[in-house]
């Protein structure tokens, strides 16, 4: 598929993703965009909203660009198009529903309590459709499995104390599940005042200040999604006190490392934002090597089965806040939740 015209295939996915959010009709649905939002998406979700007989409406703002001599921000997860305007919060809180379109979506988006905590009796969920081609999109579809899954390691990861992650290239990673904010996503959301991401499948931690330590080894075809490349030599990142103190090895890969945490000029940059383990099954680490970058979001590598999600950057629990933003999918990990494996050597544990 190359070209994003609107395809019959494509409304009904996005039909599918609206069906299992609960979306009934006559319910107020925000369709929330930038100036650089993917055309294509926000077309395909309002036909998919008017086909539910929604009573939808589209809030276009004007993409934010960065600063003069700020480095380029990449998959932050937090889009700065709402610029705390009020009444666009108000008009979102009022919603049953929002479908985010913005090109990074809201997650990390500092408007996001306000927006998920309402207004009176309405507590709106939210849907970030991830900045995908469409024809990835519809092929990752949340289903019941996938679902379930999710729902189970959740438990499991709120109820441990303690993860520690291993690997044959030399990983070996303490972190401290203690006052951690743990959670999971599969695609819907049928939840007021949630918010969920197209596509999901998968579980993640953002841990306390102070909890993680040792030793993370980027190995070959590893992913740096910022970049959208898979890394071609090892890279052994030591991690003290939540942060990246060393970065060591030759090449390319740990060269564009170095240059763009050092970019920001922020301590902030080189901490930890969340860790945690993909558990889609239809997900594929090789997709991208499929797409051109522009086509490519790369939710789908954080969510294939079996991989081990570590991620710097912006942390509310842990009370830090940047603008720079990495996110690594590591392959033939095993992960230990109090020492009991849920991953092992890349493959989920039922």
């Amino acid at each position: 598929m190359l070209q994003e015209r609107t395809e019959p295939a494509w409304i009904d996915a996005f039909e599918a993703v609206l069906r299992r959010c609960a979306l009934q009709e006559g319910d107020t649905v925000a369709i929330l965009a930038e100036t650089q939002s993917r055309p294509v998406l926000i077309e395909l979700a309002q036909l998919a909203a008017a086909r539910l007989g929604t009573r939808a409406f589209t809030l276009t703002l004007p993409s934010v660009s960065g600063a003069v001599g700020e480095p380029v921000t990449r998959s932050t997860g937090a889009s700065p198009a709402i610029q705390k305007a009020a009444p666009v919060i108000a008009a979102l809180q009022a919603c049953t529903l929002v479908i985010d379109c913005t090109v990074e979506g809201l997650m990390h988006a500092p408007e996001l309590p306000a927006i998920l905590q309402g207004s009176g009796s309405t507590q709106p969920r939210i849907v970030y459709v991830s900045n995908e081609h469409p024809e990835a999109l519809a092929r990752l579809l949340p289903d019941d499995a996938t679902e379930a899954r999710v729902k189970e390691h959740v438990k499991r990861l709120r109820a441990a104390k303690a993860m520690r992650v291993t690997s044959p290239a030399g990983t070996d990673l303490s972190v401290s599940l203690q006052g951690a904010v743990a959670g999971g996503n599969w695609g819907g959301t049928t939840r007021p005042g949630t918010l969920t991401h197209w596509p999901g499948g998968l579980v993640l931690a953002f841990p306390a200040a102070g909890s993680v330590n040792g030793r993370l080894v980027l190995a070959e075809g590893d992913v740096n999604l910022t970049f959208k490349r898979y890394i071609e030599r090892a890279i052994t990142l030591t991690i003290e006190n939540d942060h990246v103190t060393r970065i060591e090895g030759g090449g390319v890969d740990a060269e564009l490392l170095r240059s763009y945490f050092a970019a920001w000029n922020e301590p902030a940059a080189y901490a930890v934002s969340h860790v945690g383990y993909g558990l889609n099954d239809a997900a594929r680490w090789d997709s991208m090597a499929l797409y051109d970058k522009r086509d490519f979001n790369g939710t789908e590598l954080r969510a294939f089965a079996g991989n081990f999600l570590y991620s710097t950057g912006a942390n509310e629990t842990a009370g830090r806040y940047t603008r720079g933003h990495f996110d690594w999918p590591m392959r033939g990990c095993t992960v230990q939740l109090d020492g009991v494996t849920v991953v092992d050597a890349g493959k989920v544990v039922a």
